[in-house]
């Protein structure tokens, strides 16, 4: 298969990631009718973690007969844990936050990590292109239209949903970090899910009651959630990436955020006002100048 087809496929694969994820949005608001955030984070991800096991197993046994170096157990469980806790909080103040707002409008502000990432990446000593302050600006200008109400007051569930953006945005340098250290990220991804659930799982015990007739009621939206948004996009999105352009896979998997507002309009019949689709356009445009590649000048 030549080089051309293989990454049309990769592509198409991230296309279908991006679409999994959006769709993922009603998922979680479908299940909120049911159980309460701690319990639907932990049943999706301890679902996940269990989905992914087997197939972290055989990587395992594959690189061990191609001879592949293994990692050190420690090196996982400590990637697995630092992505997992990142991964826990985004997820829980995503799932409280869509409480409150509508699937579409979580979607955009989730897709701010885009943005996020590289501001973080300073205090990596990872300096951005100066792009990303303007791209940070006007990602700002299209939240405010997107939360801000009469009053300057900000909705609660679009404030929790930001402060997902944000430590997603942790998590996803942690897995840059860890996931070049393994040869089997697949395995590095389940310990992570693994620690993503004890995170809710201990917020359940506190905060609320597990019913298992409520996890029962809510099981379609969890499966999804767990299954096809955690375990499948997430592989998805790893074997897809080795194949394609990273300015390209962004791109791609950013547009989560229009299947959200498309999913939750036409599953849930939610609506954003001409301001909020405003809104979401300019963060839509933000984003996507955030990954268009700079013209840089070749070094000797």
């Amino acid at each position: 298969m030549n080089e051309k087809r293989v990454r049309k496929i990769s592509n198409s694969l991230l296309l279908l990631t991006a679409l999994i994820w959006g769709i993922a949005f009603v998922a979680q608001s479908a299940g909120m009718e049911h159980v309460g955030p701690w319990t639907f984070v932990f049943t999706r991800f301890i679902l996940a973690a269990a989905v992914l096991f087997p197939v972290s197993k055989y990587i395992d046994r594959k690189n061990k007969k191609k001879a592949v170096k293994p990692a050190p157990l420690r090196l996982y469980i400590t990637g697995g844990a630092c992505c997992g806790l990142f991964l826990g909080i985004a997820s829980i103040t995503q799932q409280a936050g869509i409480k409150y707002t509508t699937a579409g409008k979580a979607g955009f502000i989730t897709a701010l990590y885009v943005i996020f990432v590289p501001v973080l990446a300073i205090f990596l000593k990872k300096k951005p292109q100066k792009k990303i302050w303007f791209c940070v600006l006007l990602g700002l200008a299209g939240l405010y239209l997107i939360s801000v109400k009469d009053g300057f007051s900000i909705e609660k569930g679009d404030t929790l949903v930001m402060i997902c953006a944000i430590v997603f945005s942790m998590q996803i340098l942690s897995v840059d970090h860890f996931s070049v250290r393994v040869p089997n990220v697949v395995k590095l991804s389940d310990i992570q899910f693994f620690f993503a659930a004890v995170v809710g799982l201990i917020g359940m015990l506190i905060f609320e009651s597990p019913d298992i007739s409520a996890i029962l009621s809510a099981i379609i939206p969890i499966a999804y959630a767990g299954i096809l948004s955690s375990a499948v996009g997430y592989t998805l999105q790893i074997i897809a990436q080795k194949n394609t352009d990273p300015t390209v896979a962004s791109l791609l998997m950013s547009l989560e955020s229009v299947f959200a507002a498309l999913a939750g309009w036409l599953l849930l019949h939610q609506t954003l006002s001409v301001r909020e689709l405003i809104g979401c356009g300019i963060v839509m445009l933000a984003v996507v100048i955030a990954q268009l590649p700079s013209k840089r000048r070749d070094q000797a």
